[in-house]
């Protein structure tokens, strides 16, 4: 991995306070919605961006969700930990995306859409899983924010968006900074010291086949789900059609995901997404 990506991931300040406070909270086995919502209401901006994201069509939530209590009780812990970290992350890094053409808000979305579609597809079959596949399906883009920065540090954004155009941003990635986000994603959790397992699937998401058998399942999850929500257009039919054979030839319950990628592609659309840039 490029040497300034390093230094640039072991520079991050630690992981800020509310989010720790988020973090102890979800882990508590006697703590509860009550307790976690005390500690998410100090901090209103992400309060506001929970009750947002509860209302949005992308979680399909029946009635309008009022009141922080509320979007907790039916995001749970695990998404809502999700959300606080993601935030927290991008506050700690405070990116310059311009390298990838796209806003902060637009960012963010992509990062719900990844979630919402992970939590819709393994709710239905095995909502335990989400406790790791929850918040890393939210997580693993994060590395970008420092590829972003570093980009525009070494003031190679012409280069990166030309490569980008040839060949995609993957390519354009690992061409200039020898590493690919999920692999920076990877470094920054565990520069901030979170579980193994968490970590293994985010890195390894790339390739399946180098994970170890303990997060061998999640990477194949969360590769599905980067297949799915192409970067930064989105969701469409196209792309949730290789998610769904991707998730066949894994022996994954593809026919689970496609019921869901159904209901998912009548309401989001790449479009919906490009006004966001």
């Amino acid at each position: 991995m490029n040497e300034e990506i390093i230094k640039s991931v072991k520079n991050l300040p630690p992981l800020p306070e509310t989010a720790l406070k988020v973090h102890q909270a979800c882990a508590n086995p006697l703590g509860g919605v009550a307790e976690l919502t005390k500690v998410i209401e100090q901090d209103p901006m992400l309060t506001a961006n929970l009750l947002k994201a509860a209302n949005s069509p992308l979680y399909g939530f029946a009635r309008e969700i009022k009141t922080l209590s509320q979007a907790i009780s039916l995001f749970g812990f695990a998404t809502v930990r999700g959300f606080a970290i993601a935030s927290a992350a991008r506050n700690a890094i405070a990116p310059n995306l311009s390298p990838y053409g796209v806003s902060a808000e637009l960012f963010v979305e992509l990062c719900q859409l990844q979630n919402a579609l992970m939590v819709r597809w393994y709710g239905i079959f095995d909502r335990a899983k989400l406790e790791e596949l929850s918040p890393a399906s939210f997580l693993f883009s994060m590395g970008r924010l420092v590829m972003a920065n570093e980009i525009v540090k070494q003031n190679q954004v012409k280069e990166f968006k030309d490569l980008a155009r040839q060949n995609g941003f993957e390519s354009a990635e690992r061409t200039l900074l020898d590493a690919s986000y999920q692999e920076v994603s990877a470094e920054i959790f565990t520069r901030w010291r979170f579980e193994r397992t968490l970590i293994d699937a985010i890195r390894y998401s790339e390739d399946p086949s180098l994970a170890r058998s303990g997060a061998l399942l999640q990477a194949r999850a969360l590769r599905v789900v980067q297949i799915a929500v192409e970067f930064p257009s989105g969701v469409n039919e196209n792309s949730l059609a290789h998610a769904v054979k991707t998730a066949a030839d894994y022996k994954m319950p593809a026919q689970a995901l496609e019921n869901v990628a159904k209901t998912f592609i009548n309401r989001i659309s790449d479009r919906n997404l490009e006004t966001r840039r």
